[in-house]
């Protein structure tokens, strides 16, 4: 599959000539040594491409021609994840895994038992999404948004069709829960200390669904991945 790099002018013309010269073409030149004639894609992120071919490269930016343009679809089902705030590192590898596994919207969430604190690296945590969409071959970024406490999550709840929580204690699974014909779908995924039984009753109580994602207990960064991998696989999706 081709390269993918993001551009906020995107050119659509076919046949026209573009200077790509953002931070994603220095990237290009410098490590990926693009040469002309080399292939790849270009996209705003929102859903339309272009495939160009390399006509000259310099040391800071490229000539291409565009060769095909269009535009993906955003899928049936709009997925949110509502991630509680892990700790250090693992917050970016949530957005990564998050974005990879087709989320549309991430939403960082203080939950209760939340350790680590985002709320000054939102904009970090949506170049994270821009990068990992980037490796996906994503042609629409999915949006980062919060930090958003729990009362704004019971709001979140209230928009979805199906809203689940994903908890250890719980006996329903995911294919239980999960009927066809759902447009948006919200996930909440608990922090690495674990979900409160407070903040368990009141998302059961504003009409989420306390689904069980296994026997293996997941780290809460690596959770979101697996719940859209499920339910992605239960609506089918996937």
């Amino acid at each position: 599959m081709l390269t993918l790099f993001f551009v906020d002018d995107l050119p659509i013309t076919v046949g026209a000539t573009y200077e790509f010269n953002n931070e994603d073409a220095l990237h290009a030149i410098r490590v990926l040594r693009m040469k002309s004639g080399d292939l790849f894609n270009l996209s705003d992120g929102k859903g339309a491409w272009s495939h160009v071919e390399a006509l000259e490269v310099h040391k800071k930016y490229m000539t291409v021609q565009v060769i095909e343009s269009g535009r993906q679809e955003a899928l049936n089902t709009y997925f949110t994840v509502i991630q509680a705030i892990p700790k250090g590192d693992r917050i970016k590898e949530a957005i990564e895994l998050c974005t990879e596994g087709g989320a549309d919207r991430i939403v960082m969430w203080k939950a209760a038992r939340s350790i680590g604190k985002s709320d000054n690296k939102i904009e970090k945590l949506q170049t994270t999404a821009r990068e990992a969409s980037k490796q996906s071959r994503r042609f629409r970024i999915p949006e980062v948004i919060g930090v958003a406490a729990t009362n704004a999550i019971v709001d979140q709840i209230a928009q979805a069709d199906l809203a689940i929580v994903f908890h250890e204690s719980a006996t329903m699974k995911v294919s239980e829960l999960v009927a066809p014909g759902c447009k948006k779908v919200a996930i909440i995924i608990g922090p690495e200390g674990g979900l409160t039984d407070e903040e368990i009753d009141t998302f059961a109580a504003a009409g989420a669904k306390v689904a069980l994602m296994g026997r293996p207990v997941l780290r809460s960064a690596h959770a979101g991945l697996a719940a859209l991998s499920a339910v992605n696989t239960a609506l089918s999706v996937w």
